[in-house]
C-alpha cells in the first residue's frame, strides 16, 4: 500500500507544484458562478433583462438569447478574475519559493508525495497580518485524485507542529467562502473561525464574495495538556 511522505520542496517540484496550486484555484470556478446566480441582484437583472425584451419583441427567443448571453459573460468574468489571481500568484510567491519560503527564518514550503508522485503543498511563514504570535498557513492544496487519503490533514498536521516547536503560539489562514473542503478540513483539525470579510475590490463587493478567517490557538492546546 502506498504511503504518504511529507517533505522539504525541492527544485525538481516546481513544474508539479504549479499544476497544483493552478488546478485547486480553478476548480472553484464553478461554485462561484453557482453563487453569484443566487445573489439577488443578479437575478433581478436577468429577470428585468427578460421581461423587458419579451415585452418589447413579444417573443421568447430573444430575451432567451438575451439571458443566455449574460450568463456567459458573467462566466468569462469569473474565469478572468481567478486567471489573474493565479497569474499574480504565481510571479509574486510560487515563482519564488526559495526566496520567500526556504531562506527566511520560521518559514518553509512542503510537498506531499504519494507512491513517487508529488499531490500536494502547504507552506507557512511569518506575516505582516498574521495576529501576533501566529505564522500564517499558505498554499494548501491536493491534488482531487488523492483526497481522502488524509493528505490534506498530514500537510496540516506539518504546519502545526512546525509552528509549535518554534513557539508560537498559533497558525492563522485565509480561505474563500467556497472552498468547502479546505473549510471541513480546517475545523476538523481545530481551526476555529474568527470571521468572515467581504473582498475589498469591485469583484468581492458585486459578487458578495467572503473570505474566512481561520485560527488554530496552540496556546489552548498547552493549557489542556
Amino acid at each position: 500500500m502506498a504511503s504518504v511522505q511529507i517533505r522539504k520542496y525541492q527544485d525538481e517540484d516546481a513544474e508539479a507544484v504549479k499544476e497544483i496550486l493552478m488546478l485547486g484555484m480553478t476548480e472553484h470556478i464553478p461554485s462561484t458562478f453557482t453563487h453569484l446566480l443566487k445573489q439577488p441582484l443578479t437575478q433581478m437583472v436577468l429577470m428585468c433583462t427578460f421581461c423587458a425584451l419579451l415585452t418589447s419583441s413579444k417573443s421568447f427567443l430573444l430575451p432567451i438569447l438575451a439571458v443566455t448571453l449574460l450568463l456567459v459573460i458573467a462566466r468569462q468574468m469569473i474565469v478572468y478574475t481567478f486567471n489573474n489571481y493565479i497569474e499574480s500568484s504565481m510571479k509574486t510567491d510560487v515563482d519564488n519559493i526559495h526566496e520567500i519560503y526556504l531562506k527566511q527564518k520560521d518559514s518553509c514550503f512542503w510537498v506531499a508525495e504519494y507512491d513517487g508522485q508529488v499531490v500536494g503543498t502547504v507552506a507557512c511563514l511569518p506575516s505582516e497580518n498574521a495576529p501576533s504570535g501566529c505564522l500564517e498557513l499558505k498554499r494548501m492544496s491536493v491534488l482531487r485524485s488523492h483526497r481522502r487519503l488524509g493528505i490534506a490533514k498530514a500537510l496540516c498536521q506539518t504546519v502545526t507542529d512546525f509552528t509549535r516547536d518554534r513557539g508560537y503560539g498559533g497558525v492563522f489562514l485565509h480561505t474563500s467562502m467556497v472552498a468547502t473542503d479546505g473549510q471541513r478540513l480546517y475545523e476538523h483539525m481545530g481551526y476555529d473561525k474568527i470571521r468572515e470579510f467581504v473582498l475589498p475590490d469591485l469583484f468581492g463587493k458585486f459578487m458578495n464574495f467572503t473570505l474566512i478567517e481561520y485560527r488554530l490557538d496552540l496556546q489552548k492546546d498547552r493549557k489542556n495538556d
